[in-house]
């Protein structure tokens, strides 16, 4: 049994219907992130939960000298999973138990922002507008009705979007967003 088994059995990692297809539906989900930003080396995960995608990046940086990836996950049980984990496979992460909106990585910079089954883009956006503002690429995971979240959005954001199909599932996608930018208010 692996330790993400032993720590599902107590705390909701996942959604147990997924678990028979963890490789497919959760691993290679977040692995393929790599292939779409190979060039990035630090790396922040918002809402980390179970781990998918930052602890998955987390452990394929152990392969770059200069990577790195910080988790932001406010459940203390699944912060406690998540330290557990990476320390046990060695990965170059730091995993920070707190609320997104007042984390210390708020003043650190990073070349990629991820985040999976956390909130609605527009919602999403807010919360790595810290980074994405400072020049961050957002890789985020959507799933179906991406269009309408990405519809939603843009009443409060302009950005750059480029759409990358899913490798794990046809009906998902990864949103690429580049100079996020707060829309201009019009003056009355």
């Amino acid at each position: 049994m692996s330790e993400f088994e032993r720590w599902a059995a107590r705390i909701n990692l996942a959604s147990p219907s997924t678990l028979p297809h963890l490789w497919e539906r959760h691993v290679l989900d977040s692995a393929q992130l790599i292939a779409i930003a190979p060039q990035a080396r630090r790396w922040l995960d918002l809402g980390s939960g179970g781990g998918f995608p930052g602890a998955i990046v987390g452990i394929l940086m152990s392969e770059h000298v200069d990577g790195s990836a910080v988790l932001v996950e406010s459940n203390a049980k699944k912060a406690a999973f998540l330290r557990t984990a990476l320390g046990l496979a060695g990965a170059p992460t730091q995993v920070e138990q707190a609320r997104i909106e007042t984390c210390r990585a708020i003043g650190r910079d990073f070349d990629v922002v991820t985040a999976r089954a956390l909130a609605p883009l527009r919602e999403l956006l807010n919360l790595a507008s810290p980074w994405l503002q400072r020049g961050a690429t957002a890789l985020f995971h959507k799933g179906r009705d991406y269009r309408r979240e990405i519809q939603q959005s843009r009443d409060a954001w302009d950005y750059d979007l480029l759409e990358h199909r899913s490798v794990a599932d046809p009906e998902s996608v990864i949103l690429e967003i580049r100079n996020l930018r707060p829309k201009s208010q019009k003056l009355q």
